[in-house]
């Protein structure tokens, strides 16, 4: 698998692809007229990305290495080329960019230093949050920084970046000491199995149980049931509690409730988590005793 995320026009995500993976979706590109492609690290690295798009007949790989002055652009006529391009700086390869003329593109000076202009205990208190936010495991960085924004009227928008960006790097670093498999990549094997018996699981879904239910139905309109814990409860794990899930059927039943209840917990403990659920289907089931190191995507 590449270590990278590949966003297309749609929206639609695809994490860690396989080479072949990469390269259908480059041939997809150039099937489609007004298609493009945009390539981040996995974990994301500000400023740090690719992207190709066609362009009158050929095609554009441009690339950013870190910050705005290092955006280098090519025009490339062959279409498996792209891929070449994208796949060698997918993989991290010394000389990916050989054999292609970049000429670099002017997006004007870099963003000069941007401390935050904050009392030292309303400092604090923000990078706290947004340290807070990272551990959860969520947040993209430019997520992170809008988040900032809103809850800090004050704070401009290279300001909130800038500092994101840092603390996003602080985290990063430590992720990379982390070996194995951890417990919040135990859940999401966990939910990929239930989803792939019907049951609709989600993760850091909407902001609280009253809008997961409302919402959950919708994700996939021919799910049997459904499993999912809301962003309240990212927090709260993040900080060292347990983690609620909330669960059902779409039949409305106490019996279609506690049959999939019943599913979820025999999922976790496949995964070896440790579940604690009295079996009521008016009940959250508890994922307790976790260690939550959710390495960042963005």
């Amino acid at each position: 698998m590449l270590q990278i995320a590949v966003q297309d026009r749609s929206g639609r995500v695809a994490v860690r692809p396989s080479e072949e993976e990469l390269l259908d979706l480059v041939r997809d590109m150039g099937a489609r007229p007004g298609c493009f492609l945009v390539l981040q690290r996995v974990p994301d690295l500000p400023d740090t990305y690719a992207q190709a798009c066609p362009e009158r007949g050929a095609w554009t790989v441009e690339y950013r290495d870190g910050r705005q002055s290092r955006h280098y652009g090519t025009r490339v006529d062959d279409l498996e080329r792209v891929a070449a391009l994208l796949a060698g700086w997918a993989r991290q390869d010394a000389e990916w960019h050989a054999g292609a003329r970049w000429e670099r593109i002017d997006f004007g000076p870099d963003p000069e230093p941007a401390p935050l202009e904050l009392p030292e205990e309303d400092r604090r208190i923000l990078v706290e949050d947004v340290r807070r936010s990272l551990v959860g495991g969520y947040p993209t960085p430019a997520g992170a920084a809008r988040a900032v924004r809103d809850a800090w009227p004050t704070v401009t928008e290279e300001q909130a970046k800038q500092l994101v960006d840092r603390l996003w790097l602080e985290r990063v670093a430590e992720q990379r000491s982390w070996v194995g498999e951890t417990d919040p990549e135990r859940l999401t094997r966990a939910f990929a199995a239930l989803e792939s018996t019907g049951i609709t699981a989600r993760e850091d879904f909407t902001c609280c149980r009253s809008c997961g239910h409302a919402e959950i139905g919708a994700e996939n309109e021919n799910a049997r049931g459904f499993v999912y814990f809301h962003r309240q409860g990212t927090e709260a794990v993040a900080g060292g509690g347990a983690l609620a899930l909330y669960f059902g059927g779409f039949d409305g039943s106490e019996e279609t409730t506690a049959a999939v209840g019943r599913e979820v917990v025999e999922a976790l403990t496949a995964v070896e988590l440790t579940v604690r659920w009295s079996g009521d289907p008016g009940q959250a089931i508890r994922v307790t005793d976790l260690d939550w190191r959710r390495r960042l995507v963005g």
